[in-house]
C-alpha cells in the first residue's frame, strides 16, 4: 500500500500536549528526534549490548514543568 507506514505506530499515553512539544525541542537542540531518542532509552533500558542513554541537551526552555 501507497500510504502504509514501514514500522508499526505506537502510542505512549498520559503525556500532555505542553511536554511532548517540550521534548520535541529538546530533542532538536540535541539534533535527533523524540522518536530516535525514545528508541535509544528503550534500547538503554533494556540493557541492550551497545545500547547507550540518548545524549540529553542543556536546560532549555523546555525544561520548566507544565503550568497546572
Amino acid at each position: 500500500m501507497a500510504n502504509a507506514h514501514k514500522h508499526k505506530l505506537r502510542g505512549i499515553r498520559g503525556i500532555d500536549d505542553e511536554t511532548w512539544d517540550a521534548f520535541d525541542e529538546a530533542a532538536k537542540a540535541a539534533s535527533t528526534d523524540r522518536s530516535s531518542a525514545v528508541r535509544a532509552f528503550v534500547e538503554w533500558f533494556l540493557a541492550r549490548d551497545g545500547a547507550s542513554l540518548p545524549e540529553r541537551p542543556l536546560a532549555g526552555a523546555w525544561s520548566a514543568p507544565p503550568e497546572a
